[in-house]
């Protein structure tokens, strides 16, 4: 059954990227706020959305056989919403939006689009500018009509999961979708016995199956959690340490202060956005989003003095806001 004047949202994942389309969503909501807004996410990140103020249905998609994927497509069928928007600008998700049969279909054209071909199935192609993600995001919502735009992110409260300190503590997680975007694991050892100094315990925190494979740490603390034991860590750290992954963007979406270690990627795309964490890059560093099995030399070149430098003037910046 059609659902009569409604609105239809595709962002399949990953953490970050669901992070960064929470504001375009708002958006959406608080100037259509008699619209229903549905989501179709990956089943995995839907803790992020649960209670989310601005989403009134979440629908799953799950891909994890056959028999999951046609029952995620017989869900898409049923919805036919007024409006569609591919937030995510893949084959895979342009294709779960025209399974819902919508009567528009919204999405990146083929110049921003992740992968071209997916502009193919929109019925209005939108060139965007950013440069942030964020930002390209609001400004496809913004051609669907979204005039209110609201730059603040909902997150859900999390879950205590694990062992964490009573007092203060840094959290970091050290590893990314990608090997190229990690840092040296030694190095978060050294990080950590520098803070011990300080009376600020280096907390990384980990699935379990990563956890099981790591090498033992003297000066850092292992904590495995869940994605909601995760959100409740961040809230709770009194700083972040992060790659360009979704635990940095969580951190920066919740307004911690700290440290944001990036090389072959872009910050201003994916950086902290409108947030106080200090971004450390090296220089002359060239941009590029190739999937490397190996640590890219540039975040080589960040030294653990570096890091705590930059992490005692987030914290000294907090201080003399709050003075």
């Amino acid at each position: 059954m059609k659902e009569s004047n409604s609105i239809l949202i595709i962002r399949l994942g990953a953490m970050g990227d669901i992070i960064h389309a929470l504001p375009a969503v708002a958006s959406l909501k608080c100037t259509f706020p008699e619209r229903k807004l549905t989501w179709v996410v990956a089943r995995r990140w839907m803790p992020l959305l649960q209670g989310n103020p601005h989403i009134d249905e979440l629908v799953p998609f799950d891909r994890s056989g056959i028999a999951a994927l046609f029952a995620s497509h017989h869900r898409l069928g049923r919805i036919r919403p007024t409006v569609a928007i591919d937030l995510q600008g893949l084959l895979q998700s342009a294709l779960a939006g025209r399974f819902a049969r919508p009567e528009t279909f919204f999405g990146f054209d083929r110049s921003v689009a992740r992968e071209p071909l997916a502009a193919r199935l929109y019925t209005h192609r939108i060139h965007v500018t950013g440069p942030h993600r964020i930002q390209r995001n609001m400004q496809l919502v913004e051609a669907v009509g979204a005039s209110q735009v609201v730059w603040d992110t909902w997150l859900p409260e999390g879950m205590p999961e694990g062992d964490l300190p009573s007092t203060d503590f840094v959290l970091a997680s050290p590893f990314a979708g990608w090997k190229s975007k990690e840092w040296p694991i030694a190095r978060w050892d050294t990080l950590g016995k520098l803070l011990e100094h300080e009376g600020l315990p280096l907390i990384l925190n980990m699935p379990v199956e990563q956890a099981r494979g790591l090498a033992p740490l003297k000066h850092c603390r292992i904590h495995s959690s869940s994605l909601e034991g995760l959100i409740y860590a961040t809230r709770r750290a009194t700083a972040v340490i992060g790659l360009d992954s979704g635990p940095l963007h969580l951190a920066a979406a919740l307004g911690k202060p700290g440290v944001a270690l990036f090389g072959p990627t872009d910050p201003l795309q994916t950086g902290p956005f409108r947030s106080s964490m200090v971004v450390l890059r090296a220089a002359e560093v060239q941009t590029t989003y190739k999937r490397d099995d190996a640590i890219h030399q540039s975040m080589n070149e960040i030294t653990v003095e570096q890091v705590a430098l930059a992490l005692q003037q987030s914290l000294a910046a907090v201080v003399v806001r709050q003075s």
